[in-house]
């Protein structure tokens, strides 16, 4: 039998987007994934203190990167947070890619929160097969994909009013 399929899942660091990603996780281990879950230095910790103890951990390698802000400063102003992590993930997830690699612990597919959808690229550069998850209502999602639609029949306009 080959090598169990391993996963990096990486959820956007907010409310309401880790605990989604760490269920399907589980759900993962439990169909024969290895998984390596990535937080951002400054939530792994309190992901780890918060994990109850489950019987799937042991497939589950809680590692953490960078986010790009100082400890002092505010995660809850989302539009820094977001440059933050555009501009110092990469380099990070690829690194990590690669030592997990040359430790013979090959990642074979990444799912990503699709609030982290620009971490699809780095997927596809690194050779791993992606996925986005959304962790947010089907008709959140449904709204969504229907603006581009809504907005060239002149429902909306490009403000979002009419």
């Amino acid at each position: 039998m080959g090598a169990l399929p391993h996963a990096l899942v990486l959820p956007f660091p907010a409310q309401g987007h880790v605990i989604p990603l760490m269920e399907l996780s589980y759900c993962l281990v439990d169909h024969g994934f290895r998984i390596t879950f990535v937080n951002t230095e400054f939530n792994h910790d309190r992901v780890v203190a918060a994990l109850q103890i489950h019987s799937t951990m042991e497939q589950i390698n809680l590692v953490s990167v960078p986010d790009g802000l100082d400890k002092e400063e505010d995660r809850n102003d989302i539009g820094r947070l977001t440059d933050g992590l555009m501009k110092t993930m990469p380099p990070g997830l690829e690194d990590l890619i690669r030592k997990s690699s040359e430790a013979g612990d090959r990642i074979t597919c990444m799912i990503v929160d699709e609030s982290m959808a620009w971490a699809l690229e780095i997927a596809k550069k690194m050779g791993l097969r992606p996925a986005a998850f959304w962790p947010a209502s089907a008709q959140l999602l449904a709204t969504l994909l229907s603006i581009p639609e809504l907005t060239s029949k002149g429902v909306i306009d490009a403000d979002g009013k009419n």
